[in-house]
């Protein structure tokens, strides 16, 4: 397929960083948005990208974003979500925090929290807390990604099973208008799974770019989870479901 150079290498940052924005856009190639707009509506067009409020997402529905990218994805609200989330743990609780750039978000947040035991299988996640005295980390046996340092696998799911904890703190890599939670890696859903299962109180933390992609693995259901923070919820059938089964939703940007 022959694409104007400029059209390729929009193409091309949009599969490193998952998603570009206009204003980006036009200040890397010197041109004016409106220019780019009509590129990215073009790219569209062809089926190469998708079109979201700002931008475009690369449209990837079995490989995720590579890690460094996904961390620059929304980092902004990612860390809005994460102080969010945290105020939600209290004291002395105990928790699980999986594989994700927003759980990490939720993990540097709670730092202040005395006397928490924080089991998971995200490497990034205990070496940032490892050293704060008053949080007890347990980390997860199993294989490690070399992508992104998760910890996943049948050894994974056997650890997180002997625990019964308080609060899990999980993330996804997309959310189907219907409420199905998706994610990429098989291996990683079945840990997520266990982790569902093994919490008095589920927390789902997911940034709204999370809507707008699709995933092949399906982890479970928003209706399994008792909060729900992001930064916006767009879709009101999402807002049903969390009405509907009486699931705390919070959005980040109306409490600015």
């Amino acid at each position: 397929m022959f694409l104007p150079p400029r059209h390729q290498e929009i193409l091309d940052l949009a599969k490193v960083r998952g998603k570009v924005v206009v204003e980006d856009l036009a200040n890397i190639f010197a041109v004016t948005p409106q220019t780019i707009r009509k590129d990215l509506n073009d790219l569209c067009e062809r089926k190469l990208l998708n079109r979201v409020h700002g931008g475009a997402i690369f449209p990837s529905g079995t490989e995720n974003v590579q890690y460094e990218q996904r961390r620059q994805i929304a980092a902004s609200e990612k860390e809005a979500i994460g102080r969010a989330a945290a105020a939600l743990i209290p004291d002395e609780a105990s928790l699980f925090v999986n594989i994700g750039t927003t759980t990490e978000a939720v993990s540097q947040a709670l730092v202040g929290h005395r006397r928490l035991m924080i089991i998971t299988n995200n490497i990034n996640v205990a070496n940032h807390l490892r050293v704060h005295p008053q949080i007890e980390v347990i980390i997860a046996g199993g294989v490690v990604r070399s992508t992104d340092g998760g910890i996943v696998g049948e050894a994974a799911v056997d650890f997180i099973r002997q625990f019964k904890v308080d609060y899990a703190v999980i993330g996804v890599s997309a959310i189907d208008e219907d409420g199905a939670l998706l994610d990429f890696d098989f291996r990683e859903v079945k840990v997520a799974q266990a982790i569902m299962a093994n919490a008095r109180h589920v927390i789902l933390v997911a940034d709204s770019t999370k809507f707008e992609r699709t995933a092949p693995v399906r982890i479970g259901h928003l209706s399994q989870v008792g909060s729900f923070v992001t930064n916006n919820c767009p879709s009101e059938r999402l807002r049903d479901i969390c009405r509907e089964n009486d699931i705390e939703l919070i959005e980040t940007e109306t409490q600015r």
